[in-house]
């Protein structure tokens, strides 16, 4: 009996250190992505992503797609975050979500503009020609759809509540592209559309680039990026982003029974490294135009 209990004693000194390692090794990890244009979109294009890091990381990774405006309350159920620079910024403040990596897609790279189009054919040429015009902007939480030409409308001295005829954000799915149809329809003179999107339309040969100007430009901001919330593990977190810094443009990964080019699904060109402080041009952009963090009303 004096020999057995040493040796019982080593087999459950075993299975106690072992059990928590187990328990951990099979959780899965969830990955919140914003929803760009749909919800079937969304996972259309980032669960091959979620697939190829679940593989190359041995770990088991969940992709969830989320409105731009349920991420606040989503946020703390969430282990990795995929959104636009002014969510970030939010979830950085309120939640202490930190940026790992940015998106790079269109010719800007990881950066983005949002500028205020018009039909070459309206006679609009310039911010102060939208005076008694008809506007039409993206979603409020889009950094290049909507804060970005809010900031260029104020700094112009044009106030879109006194000085607009009408102003409108589309509800429902694919709201940037239905703001260039709004303005190529002519149902509005002006319309709020980041420089991506354009880019992708013209590339995709639902416009033609020649019917419109640009009448102002915003200044280049991050775009979308990923971020880790304070529940992940450093080192899983830095395995992540090294993960997504080292993905190539004809890395495959199969899912649903088929083999996809996990870059080209996503509709991007690849990540580079961030810094938290990248991010400050777009909170003054957020201070400037009263919008959260640091709305004051």
């Amino acid at each position: 009996m004096k020999r057995l209990f040493p040796a019982l004693l080593l087999v459950f000194f075993i299975i106690s250190c072992k059990a928590p390692y187990t328990k951990e090794d099979k959780r899965t990890y969830r990955i919140g992505y914003m929803i760009c244009n749909s919800e079937e979109e969304t996972l259309h294009r980032f669960r091959p992503l979620t697939a190829y890091m679940s593989r190359k990381l041995g770990v088991d990774f969940e992709a969830v797609a989320i409105d731009t405006i349920d991420f606040g309350k989503e946020v703390e159920k969430l282990d990795f975050t995929h959104t636009n620079s002014l969510l970030y910024i939010i979830m950085n403040r309120n939640n202490g979500v930190e940026v790992l990596a940015a998106e790079k897609a269109g010719s800007l790279g990881h950066m983005s503009k949002g500028n205020i189009i018009a039909l070459k054919k309206s006679g609009i040429k310039s911010i102060k020609d939208l005076r008694g015009k008809a506007m039409i902007f993206g979603p409020m939480l889009g950094p290049t759809g909507y804060m970005s030409q809010l900031d260029l409308l104020v700094k112009n001295g044009v106030n879109p509540e006194d000085d607009l005829s009408f102003y409108s954000i589309p509800a429902g799915s694919f709201k940037h592209e239905k703001v260039l149809y709004g303005v190529l329809f002519e149902k509005y003179d002006a319309g709020a559309l980041p420089q991506l999107d354009f880019e992708k339309m013209a590339e995709e040969g639902k416009i033609d680039p020649d019917d419109f100007i640009v009448i102002a430009e915003g200044v280049p901001i991050p775009y979308c990026n990923f971020g880790v919330t304070q529940g992940v593990d450093d080192s899983l977190a830095k395995k992540f982003r090294n993960a997504l810094l080292d993905i190539k443009k004809n890395d495959t990964v199969e899912i649903d029974g088929e083999v996809v080019k996990v870059i080209e699904r996503a509709q991007i060109n690849g990540y580079e490294d961030i810094k938290d402080s990248d991010f400050d041009v777009v909170r003054e952009m957020a201070k400037r135009t009263n919008m959260p963090p640091y709305q004051r009303y």
